[in-house]
């Protein structure tokens, strides 16, 4: 059975990722399409209840929307997408 792919919540605007989270992905050996799939659907990865309410208010009333996953290398990416989403950045946290 084919998985339903499911539809993007906003817009990502251009993306942009630093030279942390690149040389982290590679590492690891995953794609950062991966992330933003996942991170455009809703699915905000690790964060805490709070920051997934925020992402809720955000989504309603246009503020700046964040997702925090683990790559397969234990290395932790943050994506953080501007409220007017002109933009996307996936970074490390101690980059941001």
């Amino acid at each position: 059975m084919q998985e339903i792919a499911k539809k993007p919540l906003f817009p990502l605007g251009k993306i942009v990722a630093t030279p942390g989270a690149l040389a982290a992905l590679e590492k690891a050996g995953q794609r950062v399409e991966e992330f933003l799939a996942l991170h455009a659907t809703g699915e905000w990865g690790d964060l805490c209840e709070q920051d997934r309410a925020a992402n809720q208010l955000g989504l309603e009333l246009g503020f700046r929307l964040m997702s925090s996953y683990t790559t397969d290398a234990s290395d932790k990416i943050w994506l953080v997408t501007e409220a007017d989403r002109s933009a996307t950045t996936v970074l490390l946290p101690e980059e941001y």
